[in-house]
């Protein structure tokens, strides 16, 4: 009923740029705050960046200055830009956002992940 979908990952030399990009379908009658968690392989998953439906950002020490996430509510959207960087960015990263379904009740839901890999 409710899916989350990501895409943008890829492969990308150490200082360059990707942008993730998810896309929220389905019965849903609201959605509140959007986010990115990232996991590296044999690690667990990580807070990566915030989004609430004010706008108010949230991001991870180690993302600050490099990643920005922002959110398109018509198209039920949220994005991470993300600029320098790193070997250690190298994740399956996961957007999840805490939304109204069709049951009626605020869920959290996340989507399936996409793999990153920055080499140095």
């Amino acid at each position: 009923q409710v899916q989350l979908l990501e895409s943008g990952g890829g492969f990308v030399q150490a200082g360059g740029s990707l942008r993730l990009s998810c896309a929220a379908s389905g019965s849903i009658f609201g959605i509140d705050t959007m986010g990115w968690y990232r996991q590296a392989p044999g690690q667990g998953r990580d807070f990566v960046a915030g989004i609430t439906s004010g706008g108010q950002t949230k991001y991870a020490d180690s993302v600050k200055g490099r990643f920005t996430i922002s959110r398109d509510d018509a198209k039920m959207t949220v994005f991470l830009q993300m600029s320098s960087l790193k070997p250690e960015d190298t994740a399956d990263y996961y957007c999840t956002a805490h939304l109204r379904d069709y049951q009626g009740g605020w869920n959290d839901y996340w989507g399936q992940g996409t793999q990153v890999t920055v080499s140095s």
